[in-house]
């Protein structure tokens, strides 16, 4: 059966959406504080930002972003997954199976966390409420709030969100492109992508893990 795209119920990434990434795969990997959390987000938010005047425990989460996203960029099965997708999208796979990861692990909750996922967002939306004068720019302060405000997590689950999310970055690259509809690459090989996902999930928990960066402190490292 090919992909159909539905119309949402409440014209999601007409209000929701500026950009939607993977934030909440990173919010996964924080620590269980405010600080961290803000930490985490930031490496979406840390253009023009002096890092080394942030204090450490923001900065420890920065890191443990930074160094999420260099493990997932070069291991080998996110660079075979990245073979899934058309040629004249193949150049933007690396946004769209981190977006498509977060609706994976959306659905794939029950493997990787006891507890309710219901109640996980609500922890993560009041962390970043309360972390709003940590952040260092008002682009994430809005963002996050607009977070919160929309629910961004609860609909990760829903393919048509993360289809229409796809399609809003495409539209917002700056430059002439083809990621448009990039949705249907991803759908078209979902087994092999959910496959791959619950093979290098517990890799990247496992190494993030081995860092243990939050814990050993920014200056540590």
């Amino acid at each position: 059966m090919g992909y159909r795209r539905i119309k949402l119920r409440s014209s999601l990434l007409d209000k929701r959406f500026f950009v939607i990434l993977n934030y909440f795969a990173h919010l996964y990997f924080a620590q269980p504080t405010v600080a961290s959390t803000v930490g985490n987000l930031l490496g979406d938010f840390a253009k023009g930002v002096d890092v080394q005047g942030l204090p450490e425990s923001i900065k420890a989460g920065l890191y443990n972003h930074r160094a999420i996203d260099r493990y997932t960029d070069k291991h080998p099965i996110i660079i075979d997954l990245k073979n899934i997708f058309n040629p004249r999208r193949r150049r933007f796979a690396g946004i769209a199976l981190d977006v498509y990861f977060d609706h994976l692990l959306m659905n794939h909750w029950e493997a990787f966390d006891s507890r309710p996922v219901d109640e996980v967002i609500q922890t993560y939306y009041a962390r970043m409420l309360e972390g709003q004068a940590l952040m260092p720019n008002a682009h994430m302060r809005i963002t996050t709030r607009r977070m919160v405000e929309y629910d961004w997590f609860s609909s990760y689950v829903e393919i048509e969100s993360i289809a229409e999310a796809l399609d809003r970055i495409a539209s917002r690259i700056r430059f002439k492109n083809q990621f448009a509809n990039a949705i249907e690459d991803l759908e078209r090989s979902r087994e092999l992508l959910q496959q791959g996902f619950l093979s290098f999930f517990p890799q990247l928990i496992e190494h993030v893990r081995s860092l243990a960066i939050e814990s050993k402190g920014a200056d540590t490292l």
